[in-house]
């Protein structure tokens, strides 16, 4: 049985999310389970590109991703309850992976795209979730 459900937002496609994050949150009422909904912000800071930024850009771009996602939950989901909202800074599918382990999640859901000719060759993100999860993924297109 489902008792939490962890769902991956991807807010530079936002509006494209909320269809996702309302089926997340479809499937938590029909088992009667906690929702977590994650996003996570590129990690440049110990990079030579990290170099071209202020110092504190990483926080503040951490902060409007925070921001961002507590919005777009209660803009989509105003009268769903409690949603713990968990932002990470690093790769996408490793810090989806360790969001659900420490949520105990135990349904991830996220959402894909068409794959380019990139995803093709490094795999998309949601490929790496499904394949390294311990728990059940859920992955919708659109």
């Amino acid at each position: 049985m489902t008792q939490h459900v962890l769902c991956a937002i991807d807010l530079t496609h936002a509006e494209a999310e909320k269809a996702l994050l309302v089926k997340a949150a479809e499937l938590a009422r029909f088992y009667g389970a906690t929702l977590s909904v994650v996003t996570v912000v590129p990690d440049y800071g110990m990079t030579i590109v990290g170099s071209y930024f202020q110092e504190g850009a990483q926080a503040k771009a951490l902060q409007a991703a925070s921001d961002q996602l507590h919005q777009l939950v209660a803009d989509t989901l105003p009268d769903f309850g409690q949603v713990q909202h968990i932002v990470e800074s690093g790769t996408v599918y490793e810090q989806v992976l360790d969001a659900a382990d420490r949520a105990q999640a135990d349904l991830i859901i996220m959402g894909a795209h068409k794959p380019d000719l990139v995803d093709r060759i490094q795999g998309p993100n949601s490929a790496r979730v499904a394949r390294h999860a311990k728990c059940s993924v859920l992955i919708i297109r659109a």
